[in-house]
């Protein structure tokens, strides 16, 4: 089972924090879609208005234009919430290593920001993102909670340290947290633009404007990509989990392997063109091989994700066609 036909009690509030970003507008949608009611924060710093616009008519949505950094912010964020989706935060290993103050200020700052506004207004549940960056140089395949390596950027450091922070909050206050290592997460609304876009909607894009995409490094590193579908039914899941869940990490994944090089192959048949990639220098910070177990979230949360990424690429290349028209 997926998450459509999960229940929440009657009139139940999410929070989603970063909700008009690529993950966060996905859960926005699909809790409005379960007949509950979300209220969406986000400073729109990387989170785009459109996104959301399509909620703005809905009597069970609400915007709030705020920062996670600013406690007082997130104080009336929580107020009357059941559930918190903390999705706010800035991505990118590279960019991480750039910004270091910044990540440590906006990822870890404002995620104890936001577990301390929770446990001050009584939230039910709090689950949060996390990143499969955590694993480091950790070279052991599949990865498996418990088996963490040595952090390789900024961006690891700041989730690693949200993991810890939230096991305080389970252990000395009772704040059920519920982490969640987002594996290379792809699908509709992604952005494809910029610096740091993500390799599947960046190739995606320039390929259909017939730009020549460049791989970096040599295009054997693999990917466990995550199709967005399964990773809000980690989100909903956790948020019915049991307390015997709580204060821990959970990989979110489906548990498969694709080389980048392969998906490229893959997405100029798809898209019945034939354009030979440019190869550039590895990225400072990546890792060159990910793949999760995720048996303990099967377990313990009963996730069950049901998109391959096979069927994830096809959903997402017909969106981007339609999107980038």
């Amino acid at each position: 089972m997926g998450y459509k036909d999960l229940k929440f009690p009657e009139n139940s509030l999410f929070l989603v924090t970063g909700g008009a970003g690529f993950i966060g507008s996905n859960l926005c949608e699909a809790i409005l879609g379960l007949g509950c009611r979300v209220r969406c924060l986000d400073d729109l710093s990387t989170g785009k208005q459109r996104n959301v616009d399509m909620f703005a008519d809905n009597p069970r949505y609400e915007f709030i234009k705020g920062d996670i950094k600013d406690l007082e912010t997130c104080m009336k964020a929580c107020e009357g919430v059941d559930y918190v989706l903390n999705e706010a935060a800035w991505g990118s290993v590279p960019r991480s290593i750039e910004m270091p103050l910044f990540y440590c200020m906006n990822n870890i700052m404002g995620t104890l920001n936001m577990l301390e506004a929770a446990r001050q207004k009584g939230v039910k549940k709090f689950v949060y993102a996390s990143s499969s960056s955590v694993y480091g140089d950790e070279p052991v395949l599949p990865k498996k909670e418990g088996r963490e390596g040595n952090l390789l950027s900024p961006y690891a450091v700041s989730k690693r340290a949200d993991e810890e922070w939230a096991k305080q909050y389970t252990r000395h206050y009772g704040l059920d947290t519920y982490g969640l290592r987002y594996f290379n997460v792809f699908g509709r609304r992604q952005d494809p633009d910029g610096a740091y876009a993500a390799v599947i909607p960046k190739f995606i894009r320039q390929l259909l404007r017939g730009e020549t995409p460049v791989i970096n490094g040599d295009g054997k590193q693999s990917r466990d990509f995550t199709y967005i579908d399964n990773v809000i039914e980690a989100n909903l899941k956790a948020c019915l989990a049991g307390h015997d869940a709580a204060g821990e990490a959970y990989n979110v994944a489906f548990g498969g392997r694709e080389y980048l090089i392969d998906i490229y192959k893959g997405l100029n048949e798809a898209l019945g063109i034939n354009v030979e990639p440019k190869f550039g220098p590895d990225r400072a910070g990546d890792i060159k091989h990910s793949n999760a177990d995720i048996s303990k979230a099967r377990e313990k949360l009963g996730y069950d994700p049901e998109w391959s990424f096979e069927r994830g690429i096809k959903e997402a290349i017909d969106w981007y066609k339609a999107d980038l028209g």
